[in-house]
């Protein structure tokens, strides 16, 4: 019994010397692990993120003042509070990704959160003065 546990517990903490057999041992039960388990046997898919930097601008309406309403998902932003660093994060977003904006200078006149049922941020609807 003593054995045993002594096994166990040396196999738990990896107590044996490199180079070993029990050491080479557990060393090829966790290659052949890797290699032979199906990739299927454990739901890997990776987190909904933010998309990708081209995508989630939207253009919902040009007014007749000359003003463009966009929409921004709140998730491809990388702050979702109100502060002045997610006001700068959306400039650069519109100023990279909205050609009628690209390279001329614009003012963020309104900046609406859009939430769902349970408080959560969808996405911002944002009113530019060109």
């Amino acid at each position: 019994m003593r054995r045993a546990w002594s096994i166990l517990r040396n196999t738990l903490f990896w107590s044996y010397e490199r180079g070993s057999w029990p050491y080479d041992l557990m060393v090829l039960a966790i290659v052949l692990f890797v290699l032979l388990v199906p990739r299927g046997c454990f739901h890997d898919q990776p987190r909904a993120g933010p998309p990708s930097e081209a995508s989630g601008l939207e253009l919902v309406a040009e007014h007749s003042n000359g003003t463009l309403t966009y929409r921004i998902p709140a998730a491809s932003l990388a702050v979702t509070i109100r502060t002045p660093e997610l006001e700068r994060d959306i400039r650069e977003r519109l100023r990279r990704h909205a050609e009628v904006l690209a390279n001329r200078h614009f003012a963020l006149e309104e900046i609406r959160a859009i939430r769902d049922d349970d408080g959560q941020v969808l996405y911002y609807e944002v009113l530019v003065r060109p």
